[in-house]
């Protein structure tokens, strides 16, 4: 199943002077985006621990057309965080055209899973990794599906923004991977839809 892109649209940003949809550089499409989070090395993970305390840490990672794919220790803060809560941002590493991805996380031990993971890493990273080094008793691996995804282009910084509602993860329901399709980034259906997450009273919150 491929990725839904039902609603684009402005953020709302208040007190930055943001022009409408029609202006500057318009919305911007979902293939800019997803070339960005395909090309980018380094992405930041945002989660919460127990407490409320956000915990950021960078990663690498590999976007495979629905899912951003990261590793880490089963140990780390940043597992734990997102075994107690599974909500947490991705954002590449250039901050000047970022890419900000809000979604869920889930962490997977499907074999075949595990297998296209360790073989994106293998090919975008020059590694030379086998499968046991996801062996979910030392490394998690974790998956994140977008809810909503912000951009932006620095030379365009009034005509830019651009967010997208993902409808069928909008309610944040639970997230399957999807490895391996085979869709292309820029065939994305960006027809809008009603969307109960991105309602004129709840974006003015984001």
């Amino acid at each position: 199943m491929a990725l839904e892109i039902p609603r684009v649209s402005r953020p709302y940003m208040p007190g930055y002077g943001i022009a409408g949809p029609e202006q500057g550089s318009g919305l911007l499409h979902w293939s800019w985006a997803a070339e960005r989070l395909t090309a980018a090395r380094n992405y930041w993970v945002v989660s919460v621990w127990p407490d409320g305390r956000p915990h950021t840490m960078p990663v690498w990672g590999m976007w495979d057309d629905s899912t951003l794919w990261f590793t880490s220790s089963a140990g780390s803060r940043k597992v734990r965080n997102l075994r107690a809560d599974p909500r947490c941002c991705v954002t590449t590493e250039d901050a000047s055209d970022p890419v900000i991805i809000e979604g869920t996380a889930r962490m997977v031990t499907e074999p075949a899973v595990l297998r296209r993971v360790v073989d994106l890493m293998n090919a975008k990273y020059r590694t030379d990794l086998g499968v046991d080094f996801l062996d979910p008793a030392r490394n998690a691996t974790i998956g994140v599906r977008p809810n909503r995804v912000f951009s932006m282009l620095h030379s365009d910084f009034t005509g830019s923004p651009t967010r997208w509602v993902f409808e069928e993860l909008c309610n944040h329901s639970a997230m399957s991977p999807r490895p391996g399709l085979a869709r292309q980034a820029g065939n994305v259906n960006e027809h809008s839809t009603k969307c109960t997450c991105d309602n004129p009273e709840r974006a003015r919150l984001r």
